[in-house]
């Protein structure tokens, strides 16, 4: 995700009814990753998978190799992993965590190129029939880039959805507003999958947590009923501010406690973005974008 025109933080427009977060102003840097530490070791609900190493970007296929020692490192801290992808070795995620005891919340890449469509609907379908399919997510924030029409992304739902079996929720990800933009969204979705990120809208870490709530807030009132979970939030360590948010290693543990601490208390299905950091993607979301890791991209901790 990136900055988007017109969605930016406001402080006037907090309300503080929900949990407020973790007070750090007596921890000791050595304190706070401490905390961070045992809040990690405490487990998360999910966790993005982040597919490449150094020099390996989206079209390069990965090996079975590579996704499981990754898939291991991850398996003691989350009960889930989210993948975005379902070709070019991204389909060895869900089989290798089925294999390892985590569930699955399996993703077709959707974009403005037809025969890249064709070929992911036709594997998150196949994987789905597989049994390594717990939740099925077609396409992921494809208005927001506007890469295909309403009509065509919800004519591939409707397609997935007819397609596995009934008891495999399926659903869309894209950013908590478009669910209010879009009801037919909700309509045609088992579950609501909900992108929050405080960092991209320029809001300040000391604000985030309340921030997120809102955005939160925001996709349970359109979903009328339906389970919403938030597919995708984070904190980059670090990279180029974007108005008041900056990214640090402060902020990043800061905000993973928070998050983490909410999650459990309101009982919220969260999937962390996300696990390692991933140098390709300082292209699209510049220097910040390749800092969003737990891990650094050598699959060490960072803290």
């Amino acid at each position: 995700m990136s900055y988007r025109e017109g969605k930016d933080f406001s402080l006037e427009a907090l309300e503080y009814k929900s949990y407020k977060g973790v007070n750090f102003d007596t921890y000791s840097n050595n304190e706070l990753e401490g905390l961070w530490r045992k809040t990690l070791k405490s487990g998360m609900h999910g966790i993005c998978f982040s597919m490449y190493e150094d020099g390996q970007e989206p079209g390069d296929t990965i090996t079975e190799a590579q996704v499981e020692r990754r898939i291991k490192i991850l398996k003691p801290y989350s009960k889930w992993i989210r993948s975005f992808s379902c070709i070019e070795g991204n389909e060895h995620i869900p089989r290798l965590a089925h294999k390892h005891g985590l569930k699955t919340m399996v993703g077709a890449w959707l974009s403005d190129d037809d025969e890249k469509n064709e070929e992911e609907i036709n594997a998150l379908i196949a994987l789905a029939n597989e049994g390594c399919v717990d939740i099925a997510a077609v396409g992921n924030e494809v208005l927001y880039r506007n890469d295909l029409s309403l009509e065509a992304l919800l004519d591939f739902m409707k397609r997935v959805r007819a397609a596995i079996p009934e008891h495999i929720p399926v659903g869309y990800v894209d950013a908590y507003y478009e669910f209010s933009v879009h009801p037919e969204l909700v309509e045609h979705s088992d579950v609501i999958l909900s992108n929050c990120y405080p960092f991209w809208e320029g809001c300040p870490e000391e604000y985030a947590l309340n921030h997120m709530q809102q955005m939160y807030g925001q996709a349970m009132d359109a979903a009328k009923g339906k389970k919403v979970i938030i597919t995708e939030t984070g904190w980059p360590s670090k990279g180029e501010s974007l108005k008041a948010a900056d990214p640090g290693e402060d902020h990043a543990m800061k905000y993973f406690i928070n998050t983490q601490a909410w999650a459990k208390k309101a009982n919220i299905d969260v999937f962390y973005f996300s696990s390692f950091d991933e140098s390709w993607k300082v292209g699209p979301e510049g220097e910040v974008g390749a800092y969003w890791g737990l891990w650094d991209k050598n699959e060490k901790l960072k803290f």
